[in-house]
């Protein structure tokens, strides 16, 4: 039985130059000559961030010095004159020769290196030490607010508790590294991906172009780009396995977003069941909806003439233009997984899920949900 060969300080380094730069596992393991799940299990170990180098504190003794304590002691001084030459306190000369061996038995080379292994002592992480925000960020993982979310709530649910502090970056750091022992694995089902580990950014380009002779996005207002007037929307179809889906839409200035039940993705069935939520809303935020280029939308002329709201079409393989509808889509997926059958869902349902995203607050949004924003234009319009 062969034994599995361990990744030298160089491949370590290379590894997690290569990940942070955001190569895949399989790309790796060709540089490296190595087999693709023994690149996978490392970077998995550590939840997909780069180990810590280990560093000697400033205030330790270094090697140099410990040689100085052996010379000094070879030749009989006392230790508060080792101290002093060295600028050190005499207690710590006296600690360090007792803890190794006294006068006569003291090595500099063993001492260092007992030192070292000494100072590898496990820490607790903030959220094992901090039981009540554990307890507040567990809470709130399970209603889907993101670590970033989380943290921006604690500053102001807990204005002057400092003890009520953590940043998205240790939620994520407990979440992906088991070790730490603070948070259940099973909470990360409730991050927006459900990832295991953490990835470098990567640019996706999505395929598909299906739509002919629609207006472009790039023949919309102005108003509509700088979010300055409300009631310009989003709109897709959100995917579910067995043919399923539901529709999209996402108001610009808000991010408040309508979930509609459609049958199936033909253009009649669609739009038809678009229209009525649309003409429900008030002249005000009825203006536009930009779409991607799906064939779900065919019939484009009818339903502007519908509901008297004029819609855009994005450029092929473009769909980052409706970067709203996009991003909810993405939040979305915490609710509908990708290749689960959606059909069962009522529309009672899709509400109570709308208003769930509704009240979650929002960066972009200065921490404000989009219901409160919908609310404030309403009420400045009426």
């Amino acid at each position: 039985m062969t034994q599995t060969r361990k990744f030298t300080a160089a491949e370590l380094v290379t590894l997690w130059q290569h990940w942070k730069g955001g190569a895949s596992a399989s790309q790796i393991a060709r540089e490296l000559d190595r087999r693709v799940m023994s690149v996978y299990n490392m970077i998995r170990r550590q939840g997909g961030y780069p180990p810590r180098r280990r560093r000697r504190s400033r205030h330790a003794l270094r090697a140099e010095e410990r040689e100085e304590i052996s010379r000094g002691l070879a030749a009989q001084l006392p230790l508060r004159e080792i101290a002093r030459k060295l600028g050190r306190c005499a207690s710590t000369i006296s600690r360090e020769v007792r803890r190794n061996g006294g006068r006569e038995a003291y090595r500099a080379a063993l001492a260092d290196t007992r030192a070292w292994s000494r100072a590898r002592r496990p820490q607790q992480c903030l959220l094992a030490r901090r039981p009540a925000l554990r307890g507040w960020v567990e809470r709130k993982l399970r209603e889907q607010w993101s670590p970033r979310q989380i943290a921006v709530g604690l500053r102001q649910s807990f204005p002057n508790d400092a003890s009520m502090r953590v940043s998205h970056e240790t939620i994520y750091h407990s979440l992906f590294v088991q070790a730490r022992g603070a948070l259940k694995q099973e909470l990360v089902r409730h991050l927006r991906r459900g990832r295991l580990m953490r990835h470098a950014r990567k640019a996706h380009r999505a395929p598909c172009d299906g739509i002919v002779d629609g207006i472009s996005i790039r023949e919309r207002p102005p108003e509509v780009e700088d979010r300055a007037v409300p009631g310009h929307w989003e709109g897709d179809l959100l995917m579910g396995g067995n043919s399923s889906q539901i529709a999209t839409l996402v108001e610009r200035k808000s991010r408040y977003v309508m979930l509609i039940k459609v049958a199936s993705k033909d253009t009649v069935t669609v739009t038809q069941a678009i229209a009525p939520r649309i003409r429900q809303l008030p002249a005000e935020l009825r203006r536009s909806l930009t779409w991607d280029r799906g064939t779900e939308m065919s019939a484009h002329k009818d339903f502007a003439l519908a509901t008297k709201v004029q819609v855009y079409f994005c450029d092929p393989r473009s769909p980052w233009q409706r970067g709203s509808n996009e991003n909810t889509n993405g939040l979305l997926r915490q609710y509908f997984p990708k290749g689960a059958d959606i059909s069962h869902y009522t529309q009672a349902q899709l509400n109570r899920i709308a208003r769930r995203l509704n009240e979650r607050p929002r960066e972009t949004l200065h921490w404000l949900t989009p219901l409160d924003v919908m609310n404030n234009i309403v009420a400045t319009t009426a």
